[in-house]
């Protein structure tokens, strides 16, 4: 028997879960930074066994939005819940419920799928605050299961892998084996840059910024892919940080970035950065729907 399905990892900004996703898949695929509100896309990552195919989408973390862009980004991952076969609601390891977990619990009320509760960072609390913590969730929603875990660590993810297979419905190999997602490379190489830009750059920079790909060409007699693209911020003086004094943020955001996408891609790359101002675009659905940010 053939077990297959959708898994949606849900949780509030910074809980860990661009971090479990990675793990499960065993490849950086989902960037991750220590500022909220990284993940802005539906992010496919395909963990194969012999008798089962697991499907894990990353979502933008769930909070209360004040923008366009928050919107869509919330809009996002409520698409992401009624769309799959199980979710894993990831919450940090705390002395107490956030705010923003009783939010994300309340948009669980019409859900018909089991829902695995994930406590993550467990290596970052005493052992006394985790079984009251249990307890307080266990009243809040009836979860399928509750997993401790460290992301970060790997501790626990095979146990939570193993009841996620179990819940599973008999189902298709929808992905061939040697595919780990659907992204695209040029889609990825996007979020490279934007990875390095909101590790580098503070304030309000890396939330006014959204990276095209102008350029990607593979040469594979010289293994090495050309990457040109272009930084988009709304604001003159956003420009001008991202730059940087005689061009050294720039140049600094393009190596890194480079380095992620040679170990990823394993090849040489060659990759140029450009930095356009669209005046108010995270304020505008058609740049949003431009960038790929808003469904049209």
């Amino acid at each position: 028997m053939f077990k297959s399905g959708f898994i949606g990892i849900i949780g509030r900004p910074n809980a860990g879960k661009s971090t479990l996703f990675n793990a499960i898949i065993g490849d950086k695929i989902s960037i991750i930074t220590d500022k909220p509100q990284t993940t802005r896309n539906k992010i496919t990552g395909i963990k194969n066994y012999p008798d089962a195919q697991l499907i894990f989408l990353d979502t933008p973390g769930m909070h209360k939005p004040k923008t366009p862009l928050n919107r869509a980004m919330v809009q996002t991952t409520r698409e992401t819940i009624g769309s799959v076969d199980v979710l894993l609601m990831l919450i940090e390891a705390n002395s107490d419920v956030h705010p923003h977990d009783l939010f994300l619990i309340e948009s669980l009320v019409q859900v018909q799928v089991p829902v695995i509760l994930v406590i993550n960072k467990i290596d970052l609390i005493e052992k006394k605050y985790l079984l009251p913590l249990i307890d307080k969730f266990r009243t809040l929603y009836h979860f399928e299961e509750i997993f401790p875990i460290s992301a970060l660590k790997g501790d626990g993810i095979d146990d939570l892998l193993d009841a996620v297979k179990g819940i599973l419905p008999e189902g298709p190999k929808y992905y061939p084996d040697d595919i780990q997602t659907d992204s695209t490379e040029r889609f990825i190489a996007a979020e490279f840059i934007r990875e390095q830009i909101t590790l580098l750059t503070r304030q309000e920079v890396p939330y006014s910024t959204a990276v095209e790909i102008d350029l990607f060409k593979e040469d594979e007699t010289k293994n090495l892919i050309r990457i040109t693209a272009t930084i988009n911020v709304e604001k003159d003086s956003q420009k001008a940080i991202m730059i940087g004094k005689k061009g050294a943020m720039l140049k600094n955001i393009g190596t890194q970035a480079r380095m992620e996408m040679e170990k990823l891609f394993g090849a040489k790359v060659y990759l140029e950065l450009f930095v356009r101002v669209k005046k108010d675009w995270t304020t505008s659905d058609r740049m949003l729907q431009e960038f790929g940010l808003l469904k049209h």
